[in-house]
């Protein structure tokens, strides 16, 4: 039995007009995986060395040290922005209010977080409509063969077996978007949700420590 091989563009060719929306899912599928994990990257996302150094300045109550500390580190860290909120809250308000420090430590990381999870509506989207535009390809592909059988003088196997093979192709290129798309989700989801829990229970740390030291 020989098994034909083929290159990708024939199986786009192949595959028919439902290809041309799946490449563009593939395309922006790929573009918010990459873009994502470059974002990662390059924002430092540990708590636990930062909120220790910070935590070791407060025992000393350099307040404006542990400012100077974090105000250094705000470009690339999204736990040294959340920090600062905090120490500077108590630095500006020398009546210390742990009230208005949790606010101040909550609104910066909300905003934090919801930086950290752009992207992650499309990479949903894009697992949910990629499965259903490539069966969508499969049924048009179906009434095509059902078609050509139709016309056919002499129906034999191999007019049935070539066009549910084409009608497939477009099922496989959409079910393998949709893993690309949800695995990257998880992934990227589970990494927000480590950091957003670091960062709760540090700061819930430095905020006790701070109203012990007042």
């Amino acid at each position: 039995m020989v098994i034909e091989s083929f290159s990708l563009m024939e199986l786009f060719r192949m595959g028919g007009v439902v290809m041309w929306p799946l490449l563009f899912f593939s395309i922006a599928a790929v573009a918010i995986t990459i873009e994502r994990a470059a974002y990662y990257l390059y924002h430092n996302l540990d708590v636990d060395n930062i909120a220790l150094k910070v935590s070791e300045y407060l025992n000393k109550k350099n307040y404006r040290g542990a400012s100077e500390y974090l105000s250094g580190m705000t470009k690339k860290s999204m736990g040294a922005r959340i920090f600062l909120a905090l120490v500077k809250q108590k630095k500006d308000d020398q009546a210390f209010s742990e009230y208005r420090t949790e606010k101040a430590a909550e609104t910066e990381a909300v905003k934090c977080i919801n930086s950290l999870e752009n992207g992650f509506n499309f990479l949903t989207a894009l697992g949910s409509l990629s499965p259903l535009t490539g069966f969508l390809g499969t049924v048009t592909g179906m009434i095509g063969a059902f078609r050509s059988i139709a016309e056919a003088s002499e129906v034999n196997a191999q007019i049935v077996a070539n066009g549910i093979y084409e009608a497939l192709i477009t099922t496989v290129f959409g079910l393998v978007i949709a893993i690309i798309a949800m695995i990257s989700h998880s992934i990227f989801s589970h990494i927000v949700d480590k950091f957003a829990s670091g960062v709760e229970g540090a700061c819930s740390e430095l905020i006790a420590q701070i109203s012990e030291n007042t």
